[in-house]
């Protein structure tokens, strides 16, 4: 049996309230994942849990007994934290998804935690690793860590010649201008 695979898709960001609800910075704002573990007396969470990461990088069970949309965030109660101060001690932790849980994507869509490891690929040479994606407010960027040092390589059709996540390649069109 495979190891599930945790992949983080909230951050706490703070206590909302005195009664133990929490405000998460989503990751991803259009997605819906995290109203699908909620647990409640009609609705068990499912047969795979979600996880907490503390700062210290421990990683702890985690059951939402509500999720609430709220202005570019999302308003949760987790078992267990029933006050404000429980509510500060999880500021930072960051809430974990199973990748399995995940939908399908469309054609020609991939999730960024799945570039991760990805061989970058320039002319038919490897010149690095994918270590994630960050988003900026103009187009998002591959993090590629090279023996030279790390570089952001804009996702664009200009840069990006192909994505091929099954066999966790990127090709490369150039990196001019980016060095």
């Amino acid at each position: 049996m495979a190891e599930v695979r945790y992949v983080p898709v909230a951050v706490v960001a703070r206590p909302h309230g005195i009664q133990g609800e929490i405000r998460l910075k989503i990751y991803n704002q259009d997605s819906e994942l995290l109203h699908a573990f909620v647990a409640t007396a009609r609705k068990p969470a499912g047969p795979v849990a979600l996880k907490l990461r503390l700062a210290d990088k421990s990683e702890r069970p985690l059951v939402l007994t509500s999720v609430r949309d709220a202005d570019k965030a999302m308003l949760v109660r987790i078992e267990g934290v029933a006050d404000r101060n429980g509510a500060e001690l999880l500021r930072g932790a960051e809430i974990l998804v199973p990748r399995d849980a995940f939908p399908e994507p469309e054609e020609g869509e991939f999730y960024a935690c799945d570039l991760e490891g990805a061989r970058a690929m320039l002319a038919g040479v490897e010149i690095g690793k994918v270590t994630g994606i960050q988003s900026y407010p103009t187009c998002d960027a591959l993090l590629i860590a090279r023996p030279e040092g790390p570089l952001e390589v804009p996702l664009v059709e200009a840069y990006i010649a192909s994505v091929n996540v099954a066999d966790g390649v990127v090709d490369l069109r150039t990196i001019d201008g980016l060095l």
